[in-house]
């Protein structure tokens, strides 16, 4: 019961106060996510720890390419034709990451988008403050540590898999040790503003960041997003 009620405390962070995460904690995270089953014990991944200076370029790089990208989205004409002569701005993701939801699914999506965007207090309608709040993905939220995780490439979904694993035992573990985490796909689309500041092997592609550290006061740590419930994934028998 305690872990039950451990789990289900661990929420998104979205604002994240600027103190640092003391390295010999991060090396704690991530040798409890090791701790993850893995495919055969091949352990298919690896990340990058950005802080500091690395860090903000990261993210000054990572701002730049989502304004041309924001212009294409809401912008004027001319920011669309911008988006278009500016190669380095164009989402070129180590894997497709703009798949149609399935009807089913969809509506959980748009569920999570709905609410915590109301209490954002961002118009469906306002595509300005919709891009602004998405240009946040890109400052991390403000943590100070992010950690981008990289799986091999010939493994496919199980190294993905593996990952999952991973990734899910080193939020857990900052969890109880007093860190919050946000779980990001939006920095995957242009990983080559975190490939230029690391020696990433090459059979290794991107597949999110987790930011990483103290969550501030901010109401919108205490967003909830809806959880299911369990039968909503059970396949019934024949």
């Amino acid at each position: 019961m305690e872990f039950s009620k451990f789990a289900a405390s661990r929420r998104t962070t979205r604002d994240f106060l600027p103190k640092p995460v003391d390295d010999s904690l991060l090396q704690q995270l991530l040798t409890d996510g090791l701790t993850a089953p893995s495919w055969s014990n091949t352990r298919p991944f690896m990340v990058a720890v950005a802080t500091g200076d690395v860090r903000d370029a990261i993210s000054a790089d990572l701002l730049d390419r989502w304004s041309y990208a924001a212009g294409l989205r809401s912008g004027s004409f001319g920011d669309k034709l911008r988006f278009f002569f500016t190669p380095k701005a164009w989402p070129l993701s180590d894997y497709f990451m703009t798949n149609k939801y399935p009807a089913a699914l969809l509506k959980r999506s748009q569920r999570v988008g709905r609410e915590l965007y109301t209490m954002l207090g961002v118009a469906r309608g306002d595509k300005k403050a919709r891009d602004a709040q998405w240009a946040k993905n890109y400052e991390f939220f403000g943590a100070p540590t992010v950690v981008f995780v990289f799986i091999h490439k010939k493994l496919g979904v199980f190294a993905a898999n593996d990952a999952g694993l991973f990734a899910e035992n080193f939020m857990l573990s900052a969890h109880a040790h007093g860190l919050g985490t946000c779980a990001q796909g939006a920095v995957a689309l242009w990983p080559a503003a975190v490939r230029k500041h690391f020696d990433v092997p090459k059979d290794y592609k991107m597949i999110y960041g987790i930011a990483v550290g103290y969550a501030s006061d901010a109401a919108v740590n205490g967003f909830g997003a809806h959880r299911i419930e369990p039968e909503e994934i059970q396949i019934s028998s024949l």
